[in-house]
Order: structure tokens, then C-alpha cells, then sequence
């Protein structure tokens, strides 16, 4: 095996059946020193014996767009190995075995050309078939989709390269080949992939703009939520830029810029700063966490909780580099209808004009 691998984590964990294991990038990274007695040897065939499951068409895809790095330099896939070579693979996750079903179900695509699509992802739709969700997924959509456009063929398959939680909405990249796939995977590798999220947290951050670092893994005593430990003893290195937009003292509106992709990272990471998502049940910020616990206050809070039933959290914009044309691509989307009527209740309430709002 491998000295070093970088696999996306337990993406069919039944303890993250409900929202899925995200928010992470469908990669496979790969880090392999080769032995001092390494004979002279093509790296695809290297590759082949070293990596588990790697099929052939994986590995040419890697060299082909520059996946394949021999101490730090890309090669093709005719190099040969030598002792000692220090060897960095990217790929793009292989497709699922089981098979995906396409279902006419409704999608808002934003995108779309013969090498990649976009969508803008409703709130409560996951995102593909998994443990106890098997239909009705947004892959599930795009199969439908594919299939049923003039010209398609039988086996039009979409392909992620990046996921989001079933209750956040927002943008989503989708490859449409195996090329465009594996050259997508190294720039979320290499984090040239540009993500804004917004989000709505309880109380204020104490500074306005700032950086979360602290690895993001599987909390010690609770299978379904992440936690973040600083000092780097268990799960992945994660940052999260963010940036308070507005404040209503009892909650605000905050911008996520993320560096990496971590299962839950930004609801991990704003719990850990002390300001957990509104109305996000995992992390506790279903319950009243500033300002008074009884009153018309604790009314018209319960009544936010009930216009907004999810953690309040969007996947705003996305900006990348065309992986096949080289041009530059940015997506963005407003906020979704609830989490804007989240807000203007906040704003009426702050600015002393949300006296009847506790019974609406």
C-alpha cells in the first residue's frame, strides 16, 4: 500500500445517512516513495500494482491532465520509475457500483456545455444515492437529465466532484467526462477552486474578519457530529476564512470562504468559534443561545426556528478555471427564500418593528 493516502472520508457512514458525509471533494490522493531496489518500471504499470482498485483508463486520466507528479515535476504515463522517486497522484473518485436510476424530478441548472454542468441545489435534496437515501437524489435528476437531451446516449453519466449537506442549498459543480472529472479533482487539490458560502450564526463573532484552523474529524464521543481539534491529533487539516456581513446582536449574517473540505467544516468550525448555524440541530444551534429563554422573545425565536427548519446555511457562489477551455468561470445565487425571510424578521425585530411577529 501506499506510504501516504489522502481518500475522502467514509462517504457511506449510515451515521451521516440523513445529510450525507460532506462537505467533501470526491478526490483520491496518493503519496508513494519508491524503494531503494526499485527497478526501472512504467509508472501507469507501477501505479497499477501500488494503488488498490486503480484501473488503467484512472491513471491515464491522472497523466494525461497533469495528475502525476515525480518529485514534483508531472510526467506521462511512460515514465519509468526509479529508486527512491517520490510520487504524487491525484484522481478523481471512481463511479459508485450501484447503479443510479434516472428520476424526472425538477432541477434549477445554471450551466451547462458538453464538458460540465451547474446546478443551484434546493434545500432538501440530497445529493446522491447512498445509505438509506436511493432515489430521489439530485444524481438521480441529472441522469434524467443527460438521458433525455437530443443525442444522448444510454450511458450518460454525471460525475461529482464535490458535494453539499442535503439541508444546505446552493451551488454544485458537475463533471460531464472522465477528463473534465480528473482535471476538476486537482484543482480542489490544489485549492484553486474559489467557494463563498453565507451562513446565519448565533450571536456575533468577536472579530469581524477572521481565520478558523484546527483539523476536522469525527468527534471522540459522538459519531454524528464533527469537532475540530487544534492541536492536529485527529482528523484533517481544515480552514475557513470568514467574514460578518450583518449583525442583529442575537444573530448574524456571516461569508465562508473555504480552503479545504471538510465533512461538516463550517458547522464544525462556527460551533467551535462559539457560534453555532441557527437552527442547526448536530451543533446545537436549535436552541436559544443568545438573549432570553422565555417571553415574546422565546415565541418569536421558536417562530424562526419553524420558518427555517435547517441549519442556515448556502453555498453561494463558485469560481474555477474551465478544465477543457481554460476559461474563467464564477457562479453565484442569492440566498434561498427562507434563510432571506430569516433575516428580514431579524431586522424588524432589531430595529423594534417585530412586536407582532410572535404569533405569526
Amino acid at each position: 500500500m501506499p506510504e501516504d493516502e489522502d481518500f475522502f472520508e467514509e462517504h457511506d457512514s449510515p451515521e451521516f445517512a440523513d445529510d450525507e458525509n460532506v462537505e467533501n471533494e470526491l478526490y483520491e490522493h496518493h503519496r508513494i516513495i519508491a524503494d531503494k531496489g526499485q527497478g526501472l518500471l512504467r509508472i501507469d504499470k507501477f501505479l497499477m500494482i501500488r494503488i488498490e482498485n486503480a484501473s488503467r483508463n484512472k491513471i491515464q486520466q491522472a497523466a494525461k491532465a497533469g495528475n502525476i507528479l515525480v518529485n514534483g515535476e508531472p510526467v506521462r504515463q511512460n515514465y519509468r520509475v526509479k529508486p527512491l522517486d517520490v510520487i504524487s497522484v491525484v484522481m478523481a473518485h471512481p463511479p459508485r457500483d450501484t447503479e443510479v436510476l434516472p428520476e424526472e424530478i425538477p432541477l434549477n441548472i445554471v450551466y451547462e456545455d458538453e464538458h460540465l454542468l451547474v446546478v443551484n441545489k434546493d434545500a432538501g435534496m440530497v445529493v446522491h444515492p447512498g445509505y438509506a437515501n436511493f432515489d430521489g437524489t439530485m444524481l438521480n435528476a441529472l441522469v434524467w437529465h443527460l438521458r433525455h437531451r437530443p443525442g444522448a446516449g444510454p450511458d450518460a453519466m454525471p460525475l461529482l466532484v464535490h458535494r453539499i449537506d442535503k439541508d444546505t442549498s446552493g451551488i454544485i459543480l458537475v463533471a460531464k467526462t472522465e477528463e473534465a472529472q480528473t482535471r476538476i479533482a486537482r484543482d480542489f487539490f490544489d485549492h484553486t477552486i474559489k467557494r463563498t458560502y453565507q451562513a446565519i450564526v448565533w450571536g456575533t463573532p468577536r472579530e469581524n474578519e477572521g481565520t478558523i484552523t484546527g483539523h476536522v474529524g469525527r468527534n471522540l464521543n459522538n459519531r454524528l457530529i464533527m469537532a475540530v481539534f487544534p492541536d492536529g491529533s485527529h482528523g484533517k487539516h481544515a480552514v475557513t476564512h470568514y467574514k460578518v456581513l450583518r449583525s442583529y446582536n442575537y444573530v448574524s449574517l456571516i461569508e465562508c470562504r473555504l480552503e479545504t473540505g471538510r465533512t461538516h467544516q463550517i458547522r464544525a468550525h462556527m460551533k467551535h468559534l462559539g457560534h453555532p448555524l441557527f437552527s442547526d440541530e448536530r451543533y446545537g444551534g436549535n436552541q436559544i443561545l443568545k438573549g432570553t429563554t422565555s417571553g415574546t422573545y422565546k415565541k418569536f425565536v421558536e417562530n424562526c426556528f419553524r420558518l427555517c427548519p435547517r441549519q442556515a446555511l448556502h453555498a453561494k457562489s463558485l469560481g474555477f478555471i474551465h478544465p477543457v477551455t481554460g476559461q474563467e468561470m464564477f457562479f453565484d445565487s442569492i440566498l434561498p427564500s427562507d434563510m432571506q425571510s430569516l433575516l428580514d424578521r431579524w431586522e424588524r425585530y432589531v430595529s423594534g418593528r417585530g412586536e407582532n411577529q410572535t404569533s405569526q
